[in-house]
């Protein structure tokens, strides 16, 4: 890897860490349904000009060919895959954003990262399940030791009492928990139906999908008060920083270093998130949460076979 790649890299966990912190601090004043829309919907107005502009870019580099590559990586390739592009906009945004958002009402920044860590785990998991994928017994282990950890995370915490808008603690768990059951759901429908289409293509297509997806939801329970300053900038935040721009650190990582040194940003994500609640919002997690959540990073480091290509490396 190159210098720039470490500093995507880290960028990149420093922003998906930080998506756990505005959530936090803009769910209250927005809610749920219309922070998540706010959040897609200008994700979209950042991505698809820049999907546009790229194609337009292409055909002026290439003459005939560079403007037909173009067009594949556009406007074409999202009109061809526009239904599993709008699936994926759904359950791998639209959905699990809601999910997150609505526990982040009640969860530390912290413990919703640590939860977001077991996507790659329930990716594995999938995958056998549905597209057959080999599972060695290092993998399978990993799957045990992930799940292990989503257990100790929530073991002192399983509070069915209602909290804040009516959404306990034990809910609220199970709402990350299902949203990295999604996120692994789409990284394999992704794999097994939008193989070879631009990946900025599906970024911006699957937001602009969320964003109709949750418009007539987000009209219905827009916030009869006027969301304060604090959360409109947490909203755009999230909308630029944490999901447009950091989908385009993210394809552009897997472009030059690969997608199995990609995905080791879900190591990254935890501890930005542990660090910005703590700065930001004065969380201190707990000794279970850092044990529960070093048992959960290790099960992902097996699952999606990171371990075995780091000692493989390593090996004469």
């Amino acid at each position: 890897m190159k210098r720039r790649d470490y500093l995507d890299l880290l960028l990149l966990g420093a922003l998906w860490g930080a998506s756990f912190l505005f959530m936090r601090l803009g769910a209250a004043d927005f809610g749920p349904v219309a922070l998540v829309f706010v959040r897609v919907a200008g994700a979209s107005l950042v991505l698809l000009p820049l999907l546009l502009a790229r194609g337009e870019r292409g055909g002026e580099r290439g003459g005939e060919r560079g403007s037909e590559r173009g067009s594949n990586g556009g406007s074409a390739a999202l009109r061809q895959h526009w239904p599993t592009i709008a699936l994926v906009g759904v359950i791998n945004s639209a959905i699990p954003f809601l999910l997150f958002t609505a526990a982040a009402l009640v969860l530390s920044a912290a413990l919703m990262a640590m939860f977001n860590a077991t996507a790659p785990i329930f990716g594995a998991l999938v995958g056998w399940l549905w597209l057959k994928d080999k599972l060695p017994a290092q993998r399978a282990l990993g799957l045990v030791i992930g799940l292990l950890g989503v257990v100790l995370l929530a073991w002192d915490k399983a509070d069915f009492k209602p909290g804040v808008q009516g959404i306990s603690p034990a809910l609220s768990m199970a709402a990350c928990v299902l949203a990295a059951v999604l996120y692994g759901v789409a990284a394999n429908v992704s794999r097994r139906y939008l193989a070879g289409v631009p990946p900025l293509a599906v970024a911006a297509g699957s937001q602009c999908a969320a964003a109709l997806f949750l418009l007539l939801p987000a009209l219905w329970l827009w916030p009869a008060a006027a969301p304060s300053s604090r959360a409109w900038a947490s909203a755009a935040a999230l909308s630029v920083g944490c999901t447009a721009l950091a989908y385009v650190l993210y394809f552009r990582l897997i472009a030059n270093v690969g997608v199995s040194r990609a995905i080791s940003v879900t190591f990254l994500i935890p501890a930005f998130a542990m660090l910005w609640g703590a700065v930001f919002l004065g969380e201190v997690p707990s000794l279970r949460m850092l044990l529960g959540g070093a048992v959960v990073l290790l099960g992902t480091a097996l699952a999606t076979g990171l371990l075995q290509g780091v000692f493989a490396r390593r090996a004469p």
